[in-house]
């Protein structure tokens, strides 16, 4: 839950490296807050409120998470945009999201698996 956490706490930072299982368990647990959210939705009868007020929350999360993801692999940020071209692109931005990270440091910043966790 921690990795979830961490990532909310840098809701707007764009900079430095993430590892891909930070990105991946941030991807995970907020697929399950929205599945949740989306019962929820459905049982009070209030379709899509909360899904939407759950999206608007995580938005700068998730790009900056997705941002720095991309800086692991020492892509640029602007990268998420090839994202918006039909199917094509998201396959290929889904490939550097899943892309090891470089074992150096870049010009993003130091190799995040090195880093000691706090």
């Amino acid at each position: 839950m921690h990795w979830y956490v961490d990532v909310l706490k840098k809701y707007a930072v764009f900079s430095g490296r993430a590892r891909r299982q930070e990105y991946w368990m941030f991807v995970l647990f907020s697929v399950i807050i929205s599945i949740v959210l989306s019962i929820i939705d459905n049982v009070a009868g209030t379709s899509p409120i909360l899904g939407a007020i759950y999206s608007l929350v995580v938005l700068l999360p998730s790009l900056g998470v997705a941002v720095r993801r991309l800086h692991d692999t020492d892509r640029s940020g602007w990268w998420l945009l090839i994202g918006l071209v039909p199917f094509v692109g998201a396959i290929i931005l889904l490939v550097f999201l899943a892309s090891d990270g470089k074992p150096h440091e870049n010009s993003h910043g130091p190799n995040p698996k090195l880093v000691p966790a706090h």
